[in-house]
């Protein structure tokens, strides 16, 4: 607790918290407010009204620097890596490596077992390439794998989405566990680590064997193709430089955490939290120079910056790629993410004006004696706001605005952990106000009855899975 905030008004603190979540469900559903400008009215009405509950809370003179600081340092780490994510991203969309991936999964594992060989594809490739954009670049594929094999198109489009819906969530660098990340103040080496351990397992469970049951009923029609197709291999980049460049930042990242964690080893258990932090810091500092260079170039930005410059020359230059064409393709893939950018920064404003008004402190206190373990919170608050207003995004940005209070104690792998059971819960229950459920509507040719059918049933196991395998883990942590 903050010694800031004397006797807490918790239930006067809570109520304005509950109102403040109503009046964001009702800005995004109601009145359609785009969700940046939903998260920022949103905080500076709580932070003003705050004040006739809590005398202590930010004045009201402070209320636009709070905005403004708490925008500020969210942006600081959340802009470069997912700006410098969608560069990398688009290059490997543009070079044709999203299909490169696929096909030579699928010609490895055969056509028999082909739904296995999208399982994944989606999962490694929505590590750098936004879902929307993988599911766009790999339909032909799917198409003509329903064609070839005579079997159903959700028997391949299933699993294949299973596995980006699952790295999208649980796997940094994509924006969602990046920003989540940020706020809960956790290394993002042990949140890649806790993704794969916990998401590979979940989409095996949530994959072909599953998916092939709750789709059988469910019949769709095929495109018909605009011409004959042709060789999808011809001119594109191997297979094996694909996994190269996705895997390059994640083992830069995870050698950074293996170091962090071997140097704090050294440092004393009775430190604080933040006493700990500085400590850590001073002994990187004064680390052997091999230390300092893992650590230099396991940091998520110096990481994904390599990562990103071997993709523009391996996948760009080398391959014949003007400059002026690399150049266009990395402008725009800051369109996209400029949305995505503002939207996380606008839920690192939520978070610090949840913390500046009290909130936080009167959520901890008010649940703290509960019982109520910390990662069932976690995935508790995430699936009720997800069921809410339908964003993935926004339920992981409010949720961890929410669990502040809650996690201050943690080590890095019980945060790493709730940073999981945020994910999965904002990752369920996908209906008709998540876009998402439109998305794979439209481009699998299914009614809304279809789609409830099928995709919402599938992105609630996802959920329960994943939320059941950290529960699972956090038992040996």
């Amino acid at each position: 607790m903050h010694l800031f905030f004397a006797a807490l008004p918790v239930g006067p603190l809570i109520a304005l918290l509950v109102f403040g979540i109503a009046l964001l469900l009702l800005l995004i559903l109601r009145f359609k407010l785009q969700a940046f400008l939903a998260l920022i009215l949103v905080s500076v009405v709580v932070a003003v009204v705050s004040k006739g509950v809590n005398p202590d809370a930010v004045p009201l003179t402070q209320v636009a620097d709070t905005i403004v600081n708490s925008m500020g340092g969210a942006l600081g780490f959340i802009a470069t890596i997912i700006g410098i994510g969608a560069i990398f991203g688009a290059v490997l969309e543009h070079s044709g490596g999203t299909q490169s991936l696929a096909t030579s999964l699928v010609r490895l594992f055969g056509q028999q077992k082909a739904p296995w060989a999208m399982l994944l594809t989606g999962f490694i490739i929505s590590i750098p390439v936004f879902l929307d954009v993988a599911l766009v670049m790999l339909a032909p594929l799917l198409y003509a794998l329903s064609r070839d094999t005579k079997k159903p198109l959700l028997v391949f489009g299933m699993p294949l989405v299973v596995g980006m819906a699952v790295t999208h969530a649980f796997v940094p660098p994509t924006p969602g566990p990046v920003a989540v990340g940020y706020i809960l103040g956790v290394n993002l080496g042990w949140v890649i680590l806790f993704g794969v351990i916990i998401g590979l397992p979940t989409a095996i469970i949530c994959g072909p064997w599953v998916t092939e049951k709750i789709v059988k009923n469910v019949h769709v029609s095929l495109p018909e193709p605009d011409s004959e197709p042709e060789d999808s291999s011809k001119g594109l980049p191997g297979i094996g430089l694909i996994l190269f460049l996705v895997a390059l930042p994640i083992g830069l990242i995870l050698s950074s955490t293996i170091v962090e964690q071997l140097t704090a080893a050294g440092l004393s258990s009775e430190l604080t939290n933040s006493e700990r932090k500085d400590a850590l810091a001073v002994a990187l500092a004064s680390a052997g120079p091999l230390k300092q260079t893992v650590f230099f170039f396991g940091h998520p930005v110096i990481a994904l910056l390599l990562s990103t410059l071997a993709a523009l020359y391996f996948l760009g230059t080398r391959r014949g790629v003007s400059r002026d064409a690399l150049l266009e393709i990395s402008t725009k893939a800051l369109g996209p993410a400029g949305i995505i950018i503002l939207i996380t920064g606008a839920g690192g404003v939520f978070k610090g004006v949840l913390k500046e008004t009290g909130i936080t402190d009167a959520l901890a206190e008010a649940f703290g004696n509960s019982g109520i373990p910390v990662l069932v919170l976690a995935y508790v608050f995430a699936t009720l706001v997800r069921i809410a207003q339908g964003s993935a995004t926004v339920a992981m940005l409010t949720a961890a605005g929410l669990m502040v209070g809650f996690v201050e104690n943690l080590n890095q792998q019980n945060l790493a952990l709730v940073t999981i059971c945020i994910a999965a819960g904002a990752t369920g229950f996908s209906h008709v106000n998540d876009s998402g459920f439109w998305m794979i509507s439209r481009y699998f040719r299914m009614t809304e009855a279809q789609t409830l059918r099928s995709w919402s049933v599938i992105s609630t196991m996802i959920s329960v899975v994943g939320f059941g395998l950290a529960l699972l883990v956090s038992l040996f942590v």
